[in-house]
């Protein structure tokens, strides 16, 4: 039989829905937590509004949370992927800068978007536990490669303080971003571990690109 669609007893035509797909489905999910709350919002609305199945909800995301989460870890494996490769001559605090802003690069149109839900993230009780695992694995995946470049284990004293420096300078370089959104955020991202890999050095700071005017 064919799987085409087939007129209806009313001669419409009838078949199968219009298949909607995971990027569709995040976008709907998170236009009505921004507008309901994260906490009012059910599955079922978001399936409702999407005109899916809770089935298909499933396929693509295990729970409500990892709707707003699955870009972040999209971005830890690109970050870790991208420092397996770098080369051995590139220093250490140069190859997280360049893995870092590589994975942060979005199309325009993706923009407003991933601005809502980086304010969902910080600003839902609801998802602070889960803020924490995410960071922890953003910051594992740098303390491990410091670690293969200090050739100390990834729980020592100076991996873990290369990982959770560079977290907590790109996490000022995405609240900057996203409060003002006067730049791109690799623009941020690139300004903030240029700082911090001078050391905050005052005067690597006034040579660096002027940040943008109030």
């Amino acid at each position: 039989m064919s799987r085409q669609a087939v007129a209806g007893p009313d001669g419409g035509r009838r078949g199968r829905p219009r298949a909607t797909s995971r990027r569709e489905l995040q976008a709907i999910a998170i236009r009505l937590f921004a507008e309901q709350g994260f906490e009012a919002t059910t599955i079922e609305q978001v399936t409702t509004e999407a005109g899916v199945s809770e089935r298909t909800f499933f396929r693509y995301f295990t729970s409500k949370a990892s709707v707003l989460w699955s870009e972040f870890e999209t971005e830890v494996a690109a970050i870790r992927a991208a420092l397996a490769v770098v080369p051995d001559d590139v220093p250490m605090m140069d190859a997280i800068r360049g893995a870092v802003v590589a994975a942060n690069h979005y199309r325009a149109e993706d923009v407003p978007e991933m601005r809502l839900r980086m304010n969902l993230i910080a600003t839902e009780p609801a998802l602070s536990f889960g803020a924490a695992e995410q960071y922890a694995d953003w910051e594992r995946a740098v303390s491990e490669f410091a670690a293969r470049r200090l050739g100390q284990p990834a729980e020592s004293l100076y991996c873990l303080a290369v990982g959770r420096a560079v977290l907590a300078a790109c996490r000022a370089a995405y609240d900057r971003w996203s409060a003002r959104a006067d730049n791109d955020l690799p623009w941020y991202l690139d300004a903030v571990l240029t700082a911090l890999a001078s050391g905050f050095d005052p005067a690597a700071i006034r040579d660096a690109a002027p940040l943008p005017p109030p």
